[in-house]
């Protein structure tokens, strides 16, 4: 798995909470919530879905570390010992 597999793991979960967000125009350093318009429960939805795809338990203690989509790569990538 790369950086780049898990960029896309993350943009399709999130298209599957946000179908209607424009995913093209993401921007790595801001935040998700703010940039697709999502809620704290369609946060969760995106959490639990990464764990399915990617198999990575995501405690809640380090949702804050999902905050832009740089951060939820460089998280995810350190619990899946990616460099």
């Amino acid at each position: 798995m790369t950086r780049q597999d898990i960029r896309a793991a993350l943009i399709e979960a999130l298209s599957a909470i946000a179908p209607e967000g424009d995913y093209a125009a993401l921007r790595g350093d801001r935040p998700l919530r703010d940039q697709l318009d999502i809620d704290s429960f369609d946060f969760l939805n995106v959490v639990i879905r990464l764990h399915d795809k990617l198999g990575v338990d995501i405690p809640e203690a380090d949702y804050q570390k999902l905050a832009t989509p740089d951060s939820a790569v460089d998280y995810l990538a350190s619990r899946l010992g990616v460099a």
